[in-house]
């Protein structure tokens, strides 16, 4: 029960309502809450793909994620969705432990709200955040909200914290990437290195099947190349910007991306930033 409730905080600090939040965001969340365990009750674990796409679970700024009592993220239509499969039980904060530990305790169809104030990296405030939550037998399903689209200002800040910790410890950055670690992800940014020695990924922060995979080799969702232009960039200085299409990990869809890119010795540090769409 610990390792779950360690687990479920991450979950949690990706789910975020503003401090000028009404008391009807709240009902709507809740809504949408007791739409969803109606939905599992009647679908059972069928009903976790319709949880993960977009569509009649995501209403506005809320959207549901589910757990399992091992700190395994099932499904999520937001941020979170990256952590689908994985035990998460590793890479979270503390607070709201206790009020997890709490409905897990209970009998079943246990419900719980948890509120935490936490710092919004858009505005630089610390805001209100709060969660609804209820238990359907080995299940944990909760309704947060979305976060917002990451800015390229965050971009450049994670890189940076990136290429400090890559110059300080390779092998526990890449590591950290590679476990999904919160100091690496943000909002709908990541994290992506590549070894410029035999040009193939050996860090990622959201898809794992790419490591090992040569990058020379990446292509976007159309056929145009996206690794080769990137590593001829770095053939001629240390730092640069590439635009192409990639797929959103929050939205799922194919959107414009801008690629901070970075050498550290022989690796390429990558951060691409989402652009709003026209």
């Amino acid at each position: 029960m610990k390792r779950f409730c360690l687990g479920v905080t991450l979950l949690l600090t990706l789910m975020g309502a503003s401090q000028a939040e009404e008391a009807a965001d709240g009902e709507q969340a809740k809504r949408l809450l007791q739409s969803a365990v109606e939905y599992y009750r009647m679908q059972g674990d069928a009903a976790l793909a319709a949880f993960s796409r977009q569509g009649e679970f995501i209403d506005g700024e809320h959207y549901v994620f589910v757990v399992d009592t091992e700190g395994t993220m099932l499904a999520s239509g937001g941020t979170s969705a990256v952590l689908i499969g994985r035990d998460v039980s590793t890479v979270l904060e503390p607070e709201l432990q206790k009020a997890f530990a709490q409905v897990l305790a209970g009998e079943e169809g246990s419900m719980g709200t948890a509120e935490y104030r936490w710092m919004n990296a858009r505005d630089g405030r610390v805001e209100r955040k709060q969660v609804y939550y209820q238990r359907v037998g080995e299940r944990i399903i909760a309704v947060g909200h979305y976060l917002p689209r990451a800015t390229p200002q965050q971009a450049q800040s994670l890189l940076e914290r990136a290429v400090a910790a890559l110059e300080k410890d390779p092998e526990a950055t890449l590591g950290s990437i590679n476990d999904l670690s919160a100091e690496f992800r943000e909002d709908d940014l990541y994290v992506y290195v590549v070894d410029l020695d035999n040009r193939r990924y050996v860090a990622h922060g959201y898809n794992l099947r790419l490591i090992g995979v040569d990058f020379a080799s990446i292509k976007d969702p159309e056929g145009k190349p996206v690794g080769e232009p990137i590593l001829a960039l770095m053939t001629k200085g240390d730092s640069a910007g590439y635009d192409y299409r990639w797929k959103n990990p929050v939205t799922a869809k194919v959107e414009d991306k801008h690629a901070l890119l970075r050498k550290v010795g022989h690796y390429l540090v990558a951060v691409g930033y989402y652009r709003e769409p026209q």
